[in-house]
């Protein structure tokens, strides 16, 4: 895995959603009850920007048909089946860090 560090990004402040590219990926960081969050930035349902969406009882909510998702796991609420990618998150000092996983590292897992 390989980590990467995020510029403009202030741990443990005020909530905020931002998306950010991270190794040719979007990704939407989410800071909430004073942590911070990586997943996905398209919603699967609607193909929508999930940064424009707000946060609900620990959820990412899809700001055009309101399906949400897990901070944690990135899972879809019950009856969705579905679930946008999440990513570890680190901090050290002031310096927030999300973890991308390479292609090589998944096909090294799958054969474990």
């Amino acid at each position: 895995m390989k980590w990467h560090s995020i510029e403009g990004i202030v741990p443990n402040c005020e909530p905020f959603i931002k998306k950010v590219k991270v190794d040719g990926k979007s990704i939407c960081l989410v800071g909430y009850e004073g942590e911070v969050f990586a997943l996905g930035s398209v919603c699967p349902h609607a193909r929508e920007d999930l940064s424009r969406g707000w946060c609900a009882d620990g959820k990412l909510v899809c700001p055009v048909h309101r399906f949400s998702y897990d901070l944690h796991t990135g899972r879809g609420s019950p009856g969705q089946n579905d679930y946008v990618d999440s990513y570890p998150v680190k901090i050290k000092g002031e310096v927030v860090y999300v973890g991308v996983e390479s292609f090589f590292d998944k096909l090294k897992q799958a054969f474990k």
